[in-house]
């Protein structure tokens, strides 16, 4: 088991151990999940509503209905992939009721065994590095917010909420090889576009 693995296990119990706690009755179990995952929360939840009220108001709601539901929680998936299901669920009832524009995420997709690097260009030293990498950043998220949704959501996943493979697919319900193939062709367009904007700054 490697050092991350080993890393992501122990997380996992830890997880577990709070939700019995929580689960009991321990006021502080449901303090330190909330602790920990809020933040990725907001932020997955942000990347579909853009609002931060109302974003705010959406993580509370998924953290309610996950407390209430917790004895129904099956612990041989990880917490947070369950936490996450119940928050994209509330935030597209969310969306749907306010008739907001939304993407439909496609599953099928060929060589989905395919995997590869995401790479970007790295930038020589300059005195001004900080706003180079601002603007480096922002140039990333651009092309990332233009990608096709089905792409754009699996490269969120993966890179910015550091889930796996295994969990991305049973978050957004869809076979682990199409996970793959979608995060390849991801980062196969983004390369297209970054190839030459990052060279640039």
């Amino acid at each position: 088991m490697t050092p991350a693995e080993r890393k992501t296990e122990e997380s996992k119990k830890e997880d577990i151990q709070h939700v019995n706690a929580a689960i009991q009755g321990d006021q502080d179990a449901y303090s330190w999940l909330l602790k920990k995952y809020r933040p990725s929360l907001q932020s997955l939840i942000f990347k579909m509503v853009f609002d931060k009220k109302e974003v705010e108001d959406l993580t509370q709601e998924a953290f309610i209905k996950a407390f209430a539901s917790l004895a129904s929680y099956n612990q041989e998936y990880a917490f947070s992939t369950w936490l996450f299901r119940i928050g994209i669920n509330n935030t597209i009832d969310y969306i749907r009721k306010k008739k907001l524009t939304t993407f439909s995420i496609e599953t099928g997709m060929e060589n989905s065994e395919i995997e590869g690097p995401f790479e970007i260009p790295d930038t020589s030293f300059l005195a001004d590095k900080e706003i180079i990498l601002e603007q480096r950043q922002k140039i990333i998220n651009e092309a990332i917010d233009s990608l096709p949704e089905k792409y754009k959501r699996v490269i969120e996943l993966r890179h910015q909420e550091d889930m796996s493979y295994e969990e991305i697919a049973e978050l957004m319900d869809i076979p682990l090889g199409t996970v793959k193939a979608h995060l390849f062709r991801a980062r196969e367009l983004l390369n297209k576009q970054l190839k030459d904007k990052i060279k640039m700054i």
